[in-house]
Formats: C-alpha cells, sequence, structure tokens
C-alpha cells in the first residue's frame, strides 16, 4: 500500500510565486525536483518551469507548485516554504523523510 502524502506548501511560498510571476512576463509554476548528488546524496532542484505531463500540481494563490513523479517519493508529507533571514531569502523544504543535511540546506540523505 502506497502512503505516500503530497508535500504541502505554505501560503509564504505561494506569496513569493506570486511577486515571482508579477515581475516577468507569463506565469510558470514553481518546480521542486530531487536529484542524485550533493554533499549528501540528493539535492534539491528548485527552478520556475512549466507543469509537464505526470506532474502533481499544487495549488494556491492563483500559483502552482509542480513536483515530477519520481520525486514525489522524497518530497512526501514535506513542507516547501519560503524564509528571508539576514544570509538571504530562499524556497526552503522542511523534509520528516530526510535522515540527515547538510549546512546548505539543498542536500539531504534517507
Amino acid at each position: 500500500m502506497d502512503l505516500t502524502l503530497p508535500p504541502k506548501v505554505t501560503e509564504r511560498a505561494f506569496q513569493r510565486i506570486a511577486e515571482i510571476n508579477a515581475s516577468s512576463t507569463g506565469q510558470k509554476a514553481l518546480r521542486v525536483a530531487v536529484e542524485g548528488g550533493g554533499c549528501s546524496g540528493f539535492q534539491y532542484e528548485i527552478t520556475l518551469d512549466e507543469p509537464g505531463d505526470g506532474d502533481l500540481v499544487l495549488e494556491g494563490q492563483g500559483q502552482k507548485v509542480v513536483v515530477d513523479e519520481v520525486s514525489l517519493p522524497f518530497l512526501s508529507n514535506a513542507v516547501i516554504d519560503f524564509s528571508e533571514e539576514l544570509i538571504g531569502a530562499r524556497f526552503v523544504i522542511e523534509n520528516p523523510n530526510a535522515a540527515s543535511s547538510c549546512g546548505c540546506g539543498t542536500s539531504f540523505s534517507m
């Protein structure tokens, strides 16, 4: 039985996507993917993209976050957020599946 729960996207993350789209031409979705590599074995790749076939589309505030079907199990029940700190502003992923992560915040192991 597959208990993969979709990731959740915070209101703050959807607001930031809306700000990005307001300052560019055309509406893009935020793509969150997991790839092999990074200092801990896996790394997040966050880009602006168009939804594709087989993508999970999460919508809020008229904005979209997309996750491909290969990355989805790695992001089960994760929270996609936007953080503004003194060191900079960025999208962050709180992933309960990650056994450990590195200081950069984009790499993790399972």
